[in-house]
């Protein structure tokens, strides 16, 4: 049996059996119930309803995108306006990552005074978002966000923005609001479908490897690798080598110093 199709038949029997399954494991997982319907049809439910979630955030979005490109290439500059809509990729890819290792990943704990309530705040928002995804990742309800999830954070990035002239800052918020629309669904497509093209395989491995328990604390990045690599939080070489195949071992790296000493 591959890492990849332990994992789904794992995680298909959490989520079937609710929360008394308690968090993912990997090895030495005790089987307290057997999925009541097949695997692939509750997938397949459970994808449909992922996909609704998808559609206002899309068409929210998008169209704003879209409402701005009109705007940068009217603007007189549109090979400037169209760069920092581009420049939006990796701001959010570094956004991704921050906010999924440091604010999804950490849990916020209660607070008895007033004057700290966004701590209370916190742990009634962002602990359940991300951990019960983590526990239920087949689960259609926590696989993406609302279309008014994000919308506080870009309704004030949008306003800041125009501070400055349309085919800048706005463009560039813009590219943002866009790859966030592209993230929610390479993250939908990540757990449920099985696409071929070498980007979707790799991004694909990253992704269900951090869902084990041994790859939990790396492996942040959603759309992409890079940032992990930056901030030294990728995965082992030897499970690089194991993921993606493209990595050498480092027993046979050493091997080879060997052999090549005269």
């Amino acid at each position: 049996m591959t890492l990849f199709s332990h994992y789904s038949k794992l995680s298909a029997i959490q989520s079937c059996a609710g929360d008394s399954a308690g968090p993912m494991v990997t090895e030495q997982f005790q089987l307290p119930t057997m999925p009541r319907k097949p695997f692939r049809v509750y997938k397949r439910e459970q994808a449909a309803i992922s996909r609704h979630t998808l559609y206002p955030v899309t068409v929210m979005y998008t169209l704003y995108a879209a409402t701005m490109l009109v705007v940068g290439f009217r603007s007189g500059r549109p090979l400037t306006a169209f760069a920092f809509f581009l420049g939006g990729v990796p701001v959010w890819t570094l956004f991704e990552y921050l906010s999924h290792r440091y604010v999804l990943h950490r849990h916020f704990k209660r607070s008895r005074h007033k004057y700290k309530f966004y701590k209370t705040l916190a742990n009634k928002y962002f602990d359940p978002l991300h951990w019960e995804h983590h526990e239920r990742p087949f689960d259609g309800k926590h696989i993406n966000g609302e279309w008014k999830d994000m919308l506080p954070v870009f309704a004030i990035s949008i306003l800041l923005s125009f501070l400055l002239p349309a085919y800048t800052a706005p463009m560039l918020v813009a590219g943002v609001v866009q790859s966030y629309v592209l993230e929610e669904w390479v993250h939908h497509c990540v757990h449920y479908y099985n696409f071929r093209n070498p980007y979707f395989k790799y991004i694909r491995k990253h992704h269900i490897y951090h869902h084990t328990s041994s790859g939990m604390e790396r492996g942040f990045g959603f759309t992409s690798g890079i940032w992990d690599i930056v901030f030294k939080t990728r995965f082992p070489e030897h499970v690089r080598h194991r993921l993606y195949g493209r990595a050498k071992a480092p027993e046979r790296r050493q091997a080879k110093r060997i052999v090549r000493q005269p």
